[in-house]
C-alpha cells in the first residue's frame, strides 16, 4: 500500500499534476475546509493521547487559527512566492533575462511527531502543497489518534491507534533510508542573568514553557543556566507559578498533561535517579503522571545534562557570570532553542554575537515559533532545514538558475573567445564584475535623495525662468508706453 502511495505520487509528479498554481491553492483550500470541518474531533483526538488540555475547545480553537494562519498566507502569496526572482547581471548579461525559478523538488515524504501530531505534520504539509511536490505523510510516530494521509491527490484524516518505532532519517545520494534508532534533538538552554530581572514575568513564561504539555516540547527550555545568587529565587518564583498555574495538586489539574506511553515514562524517570528533586518529584506510573519537577545544582556532567529531557524536569545549572555561560553553552553540541533573560542590553547582545542556535528568544521562550515570518529549524545536530509561511515553500522547492540570451551581440562576447591576450582578459575582467549597478539600500537612498534634488532645481529654474520672462514682458510695455 505504501509503494503504490508513493508510485501514485511520483506519477502525479511527472504528469505535472502539482504544478498548476490554481491546483496547488484547490489543495490548500480543501485541508483547510477540512481542518474547520473535523475541528472537534481533531481536539478530542489529542485529548486521548496525552491529556493534552482540560478546554478541549480552546485549545482546538488556537490549533485551528495556527494551521488555517499557514494556509491564508500560502493562499495569498502564493503567486508572489513562486514568481521568477530577478538577480543582478553583469556587463555579459546586461540584456538578458537572469532570474532564479522555484520548482517543485519532488516527491517528498513528510514524518510527524507524537507530541504535537497535528502542527507538527500539517504545517510542513501546507508549504509542501504550496511548493506543487506531491506528499505523502505516513503514519505518525508512537500512539497518536490521528493520522494524515494523502489519496489520490486529496487530503483525508482517519481516526485511529498507529504503532511505529521511533525513526531516524538519513540522506544519502537523493534517495532516504530509515533507520530504527533513536533521534535525540539536543538541549534548549535558558539563561538567566542577575536578580534584578528575575521578576513575575520572567518566571511565568520559563515555566509556562518548560511545562506545558508535561515537558514533551523540543523547544522546551531543557535546562536553566543562572549565578548562584539568584537560583533559590528562581526556584520559588516557579514553586508560586506552578501553584497558580495548576494549583496544590497538578496531578487533578485539567491543564496538566500525562506522558506519552509507559517506556518514555520509564527513561523519564530512569534520569531523575540519584538526585532529589527541589520540587516536585511526584509519580504515578498507571497514569503515566510525573509531576512537574525542578532539581538544582546539577553538575554539568549529569546523566540529566547529557541528552534532551522531553519530560517535566527542569535541572539548574549554576554558572559564575555571562562568560562561563557561553562556554558552557559553546562546548556542547548547537541547540535547538536558546532562550536569555536580562536588562541588560550588553549581556543580551553578546549572548546573541557569541553563541548560535537554531532560534533565539530573549526574555521568553518558545514564541519565535508562533511566527511563520521566521524560519523554525535547528543547526548542527539539533537539525536539518527550516519551515514556516514562505520558509517552507522554499525548503520544498528547488531554486533553478536561469539565464536566457539572445544569440545577437555577438560582439559583445568576442572577448572571451580565443585567442586570448591581456587586452582581451582586462574587458572580461570589466565584463564580469556583478552587480553591474549597486542596488544597496545606501545606494536607492542615494539615488532617490538625488532625484528628488534634481527634481527640486528643475522646479526652480523653471520658475525663475518663467518671472524672468514675465519681468521682460512687463519693461517691454512700459518702454513702449514712455516711448
Amino acid at each position: 500500500m505504501e509503494k503504490q502511495a508513493v508510485q501514485r505520487a511520483r506519477e502525479a509528479f511527472l504528469a505535472g499534476r502539482s504544478r498548476p498554481l490554481e491546483f496547488r491553492v484547490q489543495q490548500l483550500k480543501s485541508l483547510q475546509r477540512m481542518i474547520t470541518d473535523r475541528q472537534g474531533e481533531i481536539a478530542t483526538a489529542l485529548k486521548q493521547d496525552i491529556n493534552r488540555v482540560g478546554n478541549l475547545q480552546t485549545y482546538s480553537s488556537s490549533l485551528h487559527g495556527a494551521v488555517i494562519n499557514e494556509i491564508s498566507l500560502a493562499v495569498s502569496k502564493l503567486a508572489q512566492w513562486a514568481a521568477p526572482r530577478p538577480v543582478e547581471r553583469n556587463l555579459l548579461t546586461v540584456l538578458d533575462q537572469v532570474y532564479i525559478q522555484p520548482e517543485p523538488l519532488g516527491v517528498v515524504l513528510i514524518i510527524g511527531a507524537w507530541n504535537y501530531p497535528w502542527a507538527l505534520t500539517l504545517q510542513p504539509l501546507v508549504g509542501a502543497i504550496a511548493a506543487g511536490t506531491p506528499q505523502r505523510p505516513p503514519p505518525l510516530h508512537s500512539y497518536s489518534s490521528i493520522a494524515v494521509y494523502l489519496k489520490d491527490e486529496k487530503v483525508y484524516v482517519k481516526e485511529e491507534k498507529v504503532y511505529v518505532k521511533e525513526e531516524k532519517v538519513y540522506v544519502k545520494d537523493e534517495k532516504v533510508y530509515v533507520k530504527d534508532e533513536k533521534v535525540y534533538v539536543k538541549n534548549e538552554k535558558v539563561y538567566v542573568k542577575d536578580e534584578k530581572v528575575y521578576v513575575k514575568n520572567e518566571k511565568v513564561r520559563i515555566t509556562w514553557g518548560k511545562f506545558v504539555n508535561c515537558g514533551q516540547t523540543c523547544i522546551a527550555p531543557d535546562y536553566i543556566l543562572c549565578e548562584p545568587s539568584i537560583q533559590n529565587r528562581v526556584v520559588e518564583g516557579i514553586r508560586q507559578t506552578l501553584l497558580e498555574f495548576y494549583g496544590p495538586d497538578p496531578k487533578s489539574s485539567p491543564d496538566y498533561g500525562r506522558i506519552i506511553n509507559q517506556r518514555h515514562f520509564n527513561r523519564v524517570m530512569a534520569l531523575l535517579e540519584g538526585y532529589t528533586a527541589t520540587l516536585g518529584g511526584q509519580s504515578d506510573a498507571s497514569q503515566r503522571y510525573i509531576a512537574p519537577t525542578v532539581v538544582k545544582d546539577v553538575p554539568p556532567q549529569a546523566r540529566l545534562m547529557q541528552e534532551e529531557i522531553f519530560g517535566p524536569l527542569l535541572p539548574i545549572v549554576t554558572v559564575s557570570d555571562i562568560d562561563d555561560a557561553i562556554h558552557f553553552i559553546n562546548e556542547r553540541e548547537k541547540p535547538l532553542a536558546l532562550y536569555v533573560f536580562s536588562s541588560n542590553k550588553k549581556v543580551i547582545k553578546r549572548m546573541l554575537a557569541e553563541t548560535t542556535s537554531g532560534g533565539v528568544t530573549v526574555n521568553d521562550v518558545i514564541m519565535h515559533y508562533t511566527l511563520n515570518s521566521l524560519p523554525f529549524g535547528g543547526v548542527g545536530q539539533s537539525g536539518t532545514g527550516r519551515y514556516h509561511g514562505k520558509h517552507t515553500f522554499d525548503q520544498f522547492s528547488h531554486h533553478r538558475a536561469c539565464l536566457v540570451k539572445s544569440l545577437g551581440m555577438e560582439e559583445v562576447n568576442m572577448a572571451r573567445y580565443p585567442p586570448q591576450n591581456r587586452q582581451k582578459a582586462r574587458r572580461v575582467r570589466l565584463a564580469m564584475r556583478t552587480p553591474l549597478v549597486d542596488f544597496s539600500r545606501k545606494t536607492y537612498i542615494w539615488a532617490v535623495a538625488a532625484t528628488v534634488f534634481a527634481f527640486g532645481l528643475l522646479v526652480t529654474l523653471t520658475a525663475i525662468l518663467l518671472i524672468a520672462g514675465g519681468l521682460n514682458c512687463t519693461c517691454w510695455r512700459l518702454w513702449q508706453i514712455w516711448r
